[in-house]
């Protein structure tokens, strides 16, 4: 008996120093984060490297940046469940409501439309002088710059070539070197790009507003993990590190007013669910 007593502190101590040991080997769970390519693959991954970081760092909850080539790369890793969170206007699709993602936050930025341009010095004055012309988009998953723009060019019966560019920068790159009579785009990048590039444009047509693009979150990722993610983002503005991560973003990009994000819901979104609703069939 003395024996056994001596034995079971010890079978204790050992079984304890065994659970401590797999608690520190336990890996920190990651989240996949993909943006859309709004920017080039460069641009894009200087913006939002530093913001995810940040974020990082504040909420607790790693992330990691996965970016595609292209929109429509990044936007498969979200249909085929690789990402966690995503920064998209991609998931307003009824087929696509279905996965079950939630909007929890958005860019703290004015609307944007979706617009048809083509370059200040363009002899092309009117949307009917497009066609049989060649028009570049983004990429088919751009939901302003394509599926709104060229939604609008199917009403009105203007047969165009399409080509897709990958993302907008390279759609703009397309227009200035003649391979493209007028691109399809997002009113907000048509200024970020005048800023960036010096290059100056004719706008034929914009859209009603749409808001920027959301915030989201699968329906895998525990709810304590998006409420510190939603809240590291929109403390972001209010933290001198922050405030200094999103001045930079917003220099790089030109953008026209500073960058922050804030809370939004569902109901934000109306508006591309409307266009869903009596979109052409191809573009649903």
């Amino acid at each position: 008996m003395y024996r056994l007593s001596i034995v079971r502190p010890v079978l204790a101590v050992v079984a304890c120093l065994f659970v401590a040991a797999a608690v520190r080997a336990a890996p920190t769970a990651a989240y996949n984060f993909s943006p859309v390519n709004q920017y080039n693959l460069q641009v894009s991954a200087a913006f939002w490297n530093p913001i995810i970081r940040y974020v990082s760092q504040k909420s607790g909850v790693k992330l990691n940046l996965k970016l595609g080539r292209t929109s429509a790369d990044t936007t498969s890793y979200v249909l085929t469940r690789e990402v966690d969170f995503a920064f998209t206007n991609h998931l307003f699709s009824p087929d696509r409501a279905r996965l079950g993602w939630t909007v929890f936050g958005r860019r703290d930025a004015p609307p944007v439309r979706a617009q048809i341009v083509v370059p200040a010095d363009s002899s092309v004055l009117t949307l009917a002088q497009l066609a049989g012309e060649t028009v570049a988009f983004p990429g088919p998953e751009a939901m302003i710059a394509y599926k709104v723009a060229y939604a609008q060019l199917q009403r009105r019966n203007i047969p165009v070539d399409v080509i897709f560019a990958g993302n907008m920068d390279a759609a703009f790159t397309q227009l200035f070197a003649g391979k493209a009579t007028a691109v399809g785009a997002n009113s907000q990048l048509v200024q970020n790009y005048q800023g960036r590039e010096r290059k100056t444009f004719r706008v034929l047509w914009s859209s009603e507003p749409f808001n920027d693009l959301a915030l989201m979150a699968s329906p895998r990722v525990p709810a304590d993990a998006v409420r510190a993610v939603a809240q590291a983002f929109f403390g972001m503005d209010k933290d001198p590190e922050g405030r200094r991560i999103l001045a930079a973003a917003a220099e790089l990009v030109h953008a026209q007013a500073p960058i922050s994000f804030v809370a939004a819901g569902d109901a934000d979104y109306a508006s591309y669910r409307a266009f869903y609703a009596d979109a052409p069939l191809n573009l649903r």
